[in-house]
Formats: structure tokens, C-alpha cells, sequence
């Protein structure tokens, strides 16, 4: 996911971010292939029964990136760390919404597995992790980015320390932390 400004899909970016709406539509085939596999990531430890489906959580990703107006794209990986924010928002926007229609707890459940390198399997609500995130964003927002990054987004360290601007030292040491941190807010435990 490295960016180079020569790449087509920056120079979409750019075109779009000053204004060519046009570009959108050029950009969405050259990015669809990696959005659907972010998406199948995000939608992997769902509940079989899970309505949503990884092509319509790219679709509703594009219709929000469409309706508003562009960021400032830094590069091809800082568009791929606003699609994963998108999509985590898509995922906590249906789950409340399920979870108002039925009035019960059956939120959807993401497993945290290989993506946040836990110990063990861990089944997590996306409500609760969402909310956690949240909470770990007021003590530490760089370390909600880390996580948002690499697990939502699939970013490696390296792509996430471009995003954030910040060495693959740091973004491994803040890494460990975080995931520490969210283990230990999502179900009591201690990492060792």
C-alpha cells in the first residue's frame, strides 16, 4: 500500500480532493478489490445469519464517500485509513440499529484473532468495541488510530506508521500497548 504520487490511484485522489467528481468514479474500479477484502476482514468473525454482506459494506462505504466532500488525501494509504473508518462506523451504525429493532444484546460479535494478535480467540461485540476504542481515544488517540489502522483497516505497521506519520517503532510499541489495553477493557484480562 505504499504511495507514490505518480500512481494512478493518487492522482485520482488529488483530482478528486480539488474538485473533479468524476474522479470518484475512476478511482472506486482501481480500489474496489482491496476495499472488498478489507471489507470480508471487518465481516469475517460475524454471526452466519449477519445481514450484511462485505460488497454491501463497500457500497455503503462508497455512497459515504461520495456524499461528502472529499479530506484532504495525503496518499493511497491515508484513502484506505478513511474506508476503514467508514466501515467501522457502517458496522457500529447497523449493529445499533439491529439491536434497537430486536431490544437485546444480540449485537453483531467480531473475532479478534491473527488481525489484533491476541493470545487466544476473543468474540467481542462491535458496539463494545466500538465503545472501547472510544474510551481508549481519550486516554491515548494515537493508539485508537493503531488499532483502528491495523484492525479495521489491515494496515501492517509500516502502512500505519505512514498514515500517521510516525516510525514502525513507535507504531509496534504503541501496538502492544493498545492491544493490552482493549483485552484487558473488553474482558478483564491481562495480556502477559
Amino acid at each position: 500500500m505504499r504511495s507514490d504520487p505518480s500512481t494512478p490511484v493518487t492522482t485520482l485522489l488529488l483530482r478528486w480532493r480539488e474538485g473533479d467528481r468524476n474522479a470518484l468514479e475512476q478511482l472506486m474500479p482501481l480500489v474496489y478489490a482491496e476495499l472488498r477484502q478489507m471489507a470480508s476482514r471487518h465481516l469475517r468473525g460475524e454471526r452466519g445469519d449477519h445481514t450484511l454482506q462485505s460488497t454491501a459494506l463497500v457500497h455503503e462505504a462508497y455512497l459515504r464517500l461520495a456524499g461528502q466532500d472529499p479530506p484532504e488525501w495525503q496518499n493511497r494509504a491515508h484513502f484506505f485509513a478513511i474506508a476503514a473508518r467508514l466501515m467501522r462506523q457502517i458496522l457500529v451504525d447497523h449493529a445499533r440499529t439491529r439491536d434497537a429493532a430486536k431490544r437485546g444484546s444480540g449485537a453483531c460479535t467480531l473475532v479478534l484473532d491473527e488481525a489484533i494478535a491476541l493470545p487466544q480467540k476473543v468474540n467481542l461485540d462491535v458496539i463494545d468495541l466500538d465503545k472501547a476504542l472510544t474510551e481508549l481515544s481519550e486516554l491515548d488517540g494515537q493508539q485508537s488510530r493503531i488499532v483502528e489502522l491495523r484492525f479495521f483497516g489491515g494496515l501492517t505497521i509500516e502502512d500505519t506508521s505512514e498514515v500517521l506519520g510516525v516510525s514502525p517503532a513507535t507504531v509496534k510499541r504503541d501496538w502492544l500497548v493498545a492491544r493490552a489495553w482493549l483485552l484487558r477493557a473488553m474482558t478483564g484480562e491481562a495480556q502477559t
